[in-house]
């Protein structure tokens, strides 16, 4: 039996600890002729790196992308992509993570041995035999996530081709809500801002949730919050209902949770909908006679039904718990003494829904783009792009 990843067309891997020299990505199953942007790239990389309440560490990296495979005079070639994205910090962390051991080593090395809650320190020290918390929170940290928006940026730029794009926004920090549905032209505009605070669409609103992150730094604490990902320009019939892996919403809530710090998933208004009656919840179905077209007289399912994107924009929620390390270190035991200790400090954030938001929108677009690649193949640009508009041909003709 094939993994999940292998039984895509579109496929990516990512290497790298936080610490390390590099952070590494792979892609393979991206058509040839697509044409490729470097500094879209990096915009997303420098996305991600923004808003109030990220630590020290965006002040010593600038995140740019190196593409080393795959990619010549600008256009894919069907080839595996290659990507690298150095760490600065590096410089900072060559005796302490060296690749080979040396005489002397043991002396240079940064232990941690005292597991923060709510992180993957003592679980996976546990499961990889480790008293040394170090290797597993290098691999384990958010950090991880800049190879993968550097693949969903790549992805972004498949599914524009085909004229569908992805933005999120911030709607919850802490206690403090949005309380509105924003529109995708809000979106647009809050992605051009060069100003990035807290990635809300509501000035009055987000400045709410920076007195709660003002809070957390006040106090050495951190907070979470909720961001939502819209992807816009959907044709109707990604995904499948025909079988349980098959459905989209079920690799979108994979997709989200698998984000750091992510604990839970909701596609359309799902909590809203639970609360509620069927009469309120399902969105009703007209039909344009002058545009030939099925359109719903609400979006509460988020642009998903049967698993099968349905034409309305795409809607998915990430609910983000607060990040693990506090500078108010909560209780905890020493990996080698047994002793009960206060939990490890690392150099971290306070509140990242922002960033985690960009993150989330690369893998929403990995995610679309698998499906997309899946239903209209295609090992050329221009042969996926005759697959697809005879399939949006077919659909006008329904």
């Amino acid at each position: 039996m094939l993994s999940w990843d292998f039984q895509h067309m579109l496929r990516f891997e990512t290497a790298g600890e936080s610490h390390g020299q590099c952070l590494v990505a792979t892609l393979a199953g991206l058509p040839a002729g697509m044409p490729v942007s470097v500094e879209q790239v990096n915009h997303e990389l420098w996305r991600r790196q923004q808003g109030f309440g990220r630590g020290g560490r965006m002040k010593i990296e600038t995140d740019t992308v190196q593409i080393v495979t795959g990619v010549r005079h600008s256009q894919t070639i069907g080839a595996p992509i290659a990507m690298i994205v150095e760490n600065r910090d590096w410089k900072n962390w060559t005796e302490i993570l060296p690749v080979e051991d040396y005489e002397g080593s043991a002396e240079k090395r940064k232990k941690l041995t005292r597991p923060r809650p709510g992180h993957a320190d003592l679980a996976g020290c546990i499961k990889y035999d480790y008293l040394d918390a170090r290797y597993v929170l290098e691999r384990a940290s958010a950090r991880e996530t800049t190879a993968r928006v550097a693949v969903g940026a790549l992805a972004k730029q498949f599914l524009a081709q085909f004229g569908i794009g992805i933005l999120s926004h911030v709607i919850q920090v802490g206690p403090e809500k949005l309380g509105r549905a924003a529109t995708w032209e809000e979106l647009v505009a809050l992605s051009e801002r060069q100003d990035v605070l807290l990635g809300c669409v509501d000035a009055e609103a987000e400045q709410r949730m920076k007195a709660v992150v003002d809070e957390a730094y006040r106090t050495g604490d951190t907070i979470g919050g909720v961001f939502e990902v819209v992807a816009h320009g959907l044709p109707v019939g990604l995904g499948s209902h025909i079988t349980w892996d098959t459905r989209l919403d079920g690799k979108l809530a994979q997709a989200i949770v698998s984000i750091q710090a992510v604990k839970g998933v909701e596609i359309g208004h799902a909590a809203e909908g639970a609360a509620s009656f069927g009469s309120k919840v399902q969105d009703t179905i007209h039909y344009a006679k002058d545009e030939k077209q099925f359109h719903r007289g609400a979006n509460r399912a988020g642009g998903l039904e049967g698993g099968m994107t349905n034409g309305e924009d795409l809607l998915v929620r990430g609910f983000l718990k607060p990040i693990s390390t506090l500078r108010r270190p909560l209780e905890s035991v020493d990996l080698e003494t047994r002793e009960a200790s206060a939990a490890a400090y690392e150099r971290s954030d306070v509140a990242v829904v922002p960033a985690a938001g960009v993150v989330g929108e690369a893998m929403v677009a990995i995610v679309l783009a698998q499906a997309f690649l899946e239903k209209f193949g295609g090992d050329s640009l221009r042969e996926t792009r005759r697959n697809f508009e005879s399939y949006q041909e077919q659909v006008r003709n329904f």
